[in-house]
């Protein structure tokens, strides 16, 4: 029995014979090998088009922003995977993955969708600022917190937010989506009745929308950036473990309390 509604049965993607392989009309050896970088590759993968001068600057430097932050959650799960399964290299990096959720690593996506619904409003007539104003005061009315505001550690700004935007800025891509972030700065702070720091995952979501990434796949930049971070945890728990450590101090830290 199928499971919903079928598709045309084909791919656009890869396919391969004895002598060769191809990916989205290229030969991937005599085309790709050699000539092209990873960020090129993965462009082509997503979007099936080669990228732009621009679009090829701003994912790699967008894929780096977001690799590394230290001993985050994903890194203290896959490193505490491999120290209890150190033959499966692949689990720990899903196990650290899997954890990039809503609440770490994946409000660029939230943060996307905002920023699309205020460019739909703009687009219909709407006044920016009032529609930065109002989608903040529906955001807060729902006891939400505002994707791509906030963070734990960076304030009152996101270094890394900041380097984005004046990069945008400087090679003239900067486009409707980062102006309409910058207009919920202060219409974040009128709702919240404070000032929150802009996080790195707004500018991502933005500039990602500025440079007609797929809205869809803006989730897939942290996840893609956050493996390689990951991996390089994993490669240091490798020769310096500390993953049984981080456990045996979590158990320190949490005390038993029997239910009454």
């Amino acid at each position: 029995m199928m499971i919903g509604k079928a598709g045309e049965a084909v791919t656009s993607i890869c396919t391969s014979d004895a002598a060769s392989i191809e990916v989205h009309g290229r030969d991937l050896c005599n085309d790709l090998m050699g000539r092209k970088s990873f960020t090129d590759f993965f462009f082509l993968l997503v979007t099936g088009r080669d990228p732009n001068e621009e679009q090829r600057f701003f994912l790699d430097m967008l894929l780096i922003a977001i690799a590394e932050h230290g001993l985050t959650p994903t890194a203290q799960t896959a490193r505490m995977t491999l120290a209890a399964a150190p033959d499966s290299l692949q689990g720990a990096v899903a196990a650290g993955i899997l954890g990039c959720g809503t609440v770490v690593l994946g409000t660029a996506e939230q943060c996307g969708r905002v920023l699309i619904e205020a460019r739909s409003r703009v687009e219909k007539g709407g006044d920016p600022d009032e529609v930065a104003q109002a989608l903040a005061a529906e955001v807060r009315a729902r006891g939400e917190k505002m994707p791509g505001f906030g963070h734990p550690i960076h304030h009152p700004v996101d270094p890394r937010s900041e380097r984005i935007l004046a990069l945008a800025d400087q090679r003239g891509v900067s486009g409707i989506h980062i102006d309409l972030l910058r207009r919920l700065k202060p219409a974040v702070a009128s709702a919240w009745g404070k000032k929150l720091p802009l996080n790195v995952s707004g500018p991502i979501a933005a500039v990602l929308l500025d440079l007609d990434f797929p809205p869809a796949m803006i989730k897939a930049i942290p996840l893609l950036a956050r493996t390689a971070g990951v991996l390089g945890h994993l490669a240091e728990e490798q020769e310096k473990p500390i993953g049984f450590l981080m456990a045996h101090r979590a158990e320190q830290a949490i005390t038993y309390k029997r239910k009454a």
